[in-house]
């Protein structure tokens, strides 16, 4: 019981360290490849710090679900993360670690934001909020599927499983096409979902091409620091269901102190890989325009479908 605790906290403080840095590091490797020396990758801690310490002002038309977003999305996306094993095959809350439950969890989230947006009654919350509506409605799908393919090979569901059997090649598929389509699909999503390029741009200043962004003008304070945190966390919480679900090389399967230290030290490093990969395609690439993107989200739903086609095909 107490090791379960330890492994929770433990999980807790990593998710919420390590999301702002990769904020950071995304946002240097494109300052770099820009010739920019660019801010800190520590440079969001700060930010965080002054958002805390500032008054948040509030519009008199707004309720109860304005002010109550910000902490609603910032747990539901925690434990989220918790669900998701991060340096340990074996989650604390392995009992609920299925895949649906994750994308319920963020589908929460995302869902009072988009009534948040709608809650402040601007023109531009409003039009970001739908757009959200549409990016959500066609990820998700994509994502469990992807998710599918490999829980078909080690014949579970649960994240945890998951991941513990394929970092000990257990039920293994020999032909990696189902893994490679499932991946790309993965990767599609999570550039979707956490508002990256080219779906998305978390640095414009250009009302009429924001999604996310649209949803959040009405916030300062401590709301916008938690929706801001909350953002990262998600970002990170894709990362790791891409680095442990498919590549988890590193990761502790048993809980001696060696195999964590080591677990930590890969997953730091592989999120951190990945978070120089966005920044490369973010620095190499245009935002699409708002109709391509639903082209772009049936490709991932078409390649996580036919990751489960391929499956069946090389059982059969």
């Amino acid at each position: 019981m107490l090791q379960a605790v330890i492994l929770v906290v433990a999980q807790t403080l990593v998710m919420l360290a390590v999301s702002p840095f990769i904020v950071g590091l995304i946002r240097k490797v494109k300052a770099w490849l820009q010739c920019r020396r660019g801010a800190s990758v520590f440079q969001p801690y700060a930010d965080l710090a002054k958002m805390f310490r500032k008054q948040p002002v509030v519009s008199t038309t707004t309720s109860w679900i304005f002010t109550a977003t910000p902490y609603i999305l910032f747990a539901s996306t925690l434990a989220a993360g918790l669900l998701v094993p991060v340096f340990a095959s074996r989650t604390p809350l392995n009992f609920a670690g299925n895949i649906i439950a994750l994308v319920y969890l963020l589908a929460l989230g995302t869902f009072f934001l988009i009534l948040a947006g709608l809650d402040a009654g601007s023109a531009f919350g409003g039009m970001g909020s739908s757009r959200e509506a549409i990016v959500a409605s066609l990820t998700e799908p994509a994502m469990i599927l992807s998710i599918f393919a490999i829980a078909l090979t080690a014949g579970s569901t649960n994240l945890s499983t998951i991941v513990h059997k394929t970092a000990l090649l257990e039920g293994i598929v020999t032909d990696p096409s189902p893994h490679l389509m499932a991946l790309a699909a993965l990767f599609i999503v999570t550039i979707a979902e956490t508002g990256r390029v080219p779906v998305d741009n978390p640095a414009t200043h250009l009302e009429l091409t924001m999604i996310h962004e649209a949803m959040i003008l009405e916030y300062s304070g401590r709301y916008l620091a938690l929706v801001e945190w909350a953002a990262g966390l998600k970002l990170l919480v894709f990362f790791t269901l891409i680095t442990n679900v498919f590549a988890p090389w590193g990761i502790a399967t048993t809980l001696e102190p060696g195999a964590l230290s080591l677990g930590l030290v890969a997953y730091l490093v592989k999120v951190s890989a990945l978070a120089v990969v966005i920044g490369f395609i973010e620095s190499m690439f245009a935002k699409l325009r708002l109709f391509r993107v639903t082209d772009l989200l049936g490709v991932a739903f078409i390649l996580a479908l036919l990751g489960l086609v391929f499956f069946y095909v090389l059982r059969g």
